[in-house]
C-alpha cells in the first residue's frame, strides 16, 4: 500500500488509524496529510490519523491540498516537514497523486532533476505530466 519514491519519502492512498502502525513499524518517523476533511463520506478525519500518530510516537503534519491546486505556501511547508522529519516519511491524500504532485513541486523547488523526480514517480505508479511545467519552472528557480 505505502509506494516509496526515495529513501525519505513514501506516498499512499488514504490511511487508517490501524494502518499509523504498520508505517511506524516500517521505520516512518513523520506522517504527512495532504487531504483535506470531508473530502469524502467516511474517510477518517485528520485527527483521528494525528491520534494514531502520537500514540505510536510519530510526528504529524497536515498540509491539506484541494482541487484547487498547489501554492507556494505548500511547497514550503512540505519542504520545512520534510526537514524536520528526522527519518522517513509517509504522506498521504485520497489516491497518493497529491502527496507525490506535492513532494515533487517541493524538490524541484531545491532544483532537483525533473527527470528524475519522474522517474521516481514513475517507478511508484505515478505520472508527474499534469504538472511538468510547474516542475521545470521551479528547478529553474532552484
Amino acid at each position: 500500500m505505502f509506494r516509496r519514491l526515495d529513501d525519505g519519502i513514501s506516498v499512499s492512498p488514504q490511511i487508517t488509524p490501524e494502518q499509523v502502525g504498520d508505517a511506524a513499524a516500517g521505520g516512518v518517523t513523520l506522517i504527512i496529510n495532504n487531504r483535506p476533511d470531508g473530502e469524502e463520506d467516511g474517510q477518517p478525519a485528520g485527527a483521528e490519523i494525528e491520534a494514531a500518530a502520537a500514540a505510536a510516537g510519530l510526528a504529524y503534519r497536515a498540509i491539506p491540498v484541494t482541487q484547487a491546486g498547489f501554492s507556494a505556501n505548500q511547497i514550503e511547508a512540505m519542504n520545512a516537514a520534510l526537514d524536520a522529519a528526522g527519518g522517513p516519511v509517509l504522506a498521504y491524500c485520497r489516491s497518493g497523486t497529491r502527496s507525490t504532485y506535492l513532494w515533487s513541486l517541493a524538490q524541484a523547488a531545491r532544483g532537483a532533476s525533473p527527470d528524475a523526480l519522474a522517474a521516481k514517480a514513475a517507478d511508484a505508479g505515478y505520472d508527474l505530466a499534469p504538472i511538468r511545467p510547474m516542475l521545470d519552472a521551479l528547478a529553474a528557480r532552484g
